[in-house]
């Protein structure tokens, strides 16, 4: 099923004529608290493709190797990814969404996440 949501993406910049394109390294650690309480990192090293449609959708999918630490117990290899984009929906709003997965060393089941939100700028 990822596969199928990364091809679309990169299928939505292919064929919509990207104004802007390129591929991209983002390297991120993302930790997680509860409380005050230390419950691991996740750390990935993700290659990954960006772009703009003429139509003013932008779009990424990007993935590669992840580390996953939880505290007290060993490390785990992992491989994560993500696709999202954004559209604006007015001069000072926009749209955007994310699907993400994470398939950890010996796990029974890939994990996956959704966002989905609006920004406004009142700066414009």
């Amino acid at each position: 099923m990822i596969k199928s949501i990364l091809a679309a993406t990169a299928l939505l910049g292919a064929t919509s004529g990207a104004a802007f394109a390129g591929p991209y390294v983002n390297v991120e650690a993302n930790s997680g608290f509860a409380g005050s309480d230390y419950t691991g990192t996740t750390t990935e090293a993700h290659v990954g493709y960006a772009g703009e449609t003429d139509g003013g959708v932008s779009f990424y999918v990007q993935g590669g190797p992840a580390l996953v630490s939880t505290d007290g117990a060993d490390s785990k290899s992992a491989f994560t990814g993500k696709a999202g984009g954004s559209v604006a929906v007015s001069e000072a709003a926009s749209v955007y969404g994310e699907i993400s997965f994470a398939a950890v060393e010996d796990a029974a089941d890939t994990g996956y996440a959704t966002k989905l939100g609006v920004t406004w700028n009142f700066w414009e």
